[in-house]
């Protein structure tokens, strides 16, 4: 996977933390993601369509993403409230809209987002396409940015 479709999402995580949030996070380096590792206990996932295709997924244990949620609402909500998915799904439209908008020259959608909660549970995307594990620290706890997307341009040309 090209660089270029990286860069758009640690931005766009860094500046939702930021200016959202008011975290600074640390962003590790990006890697392949094995097809067969385990995801974490809350996961926020969107779906990109057009020019630039996949999915994105916005993964934390739940001690994270509780108080991302709690700092992000001002609320304190365990993983189980009711508006605890809203909140985690608000926070991967915005990190995958941002990134979506430094695709300036495609035409890119973005799904409206999904959440899973639960222990341990695996997010399986498209076998043909790689998947870029970011990882990402701040006061809140470690969390994820997985991209799996691929260039439809690209590979309608060279099909």
């Amino acid at each position: 996977m090209d660089s270029q479709f990286i860069i758009p999402f640690i931005d766009s995580v860094t500046n939702v933390f930021e200016t959202m949030l008011q975290l600074k996070v640390e962003v590790g380096t990006p890697s392949i993601k094995p097809a067969e590792s385990e995801s974490h206990d809350v996961s926020g996932i969107i779906g990109m369509s057009g020019d630039v295709e996949g999915t994105i997924v916005l993964g934390f244990p739940t001690a994270s993403a509780e108080r991302a949620v709690a700092v992000f609402t001002g609320m304190e909500m365990d993983s189980k409230h009711e508006d605890f998915a809203d909140a985690i799904g608000e926070l991967v439209n915005m990190v995958s809209g941002g990134a979506k908008a430094k695709f300036t020259d495609r035409k890119v959608s973005i799904t409206c987002p999904s959440v899973i909660v639960g222990q341990h549970h695996t997010v399986t995307g498209r076998k043909d396409i790689l998947t870029i594990h970011i990882p990402v620290e701040c006061d809140l706890g470690n969390f994820s940015v997985d991209v799996s997307i691929r260039d439809a341009l690209a590979s309608e040309a060279a099909a």
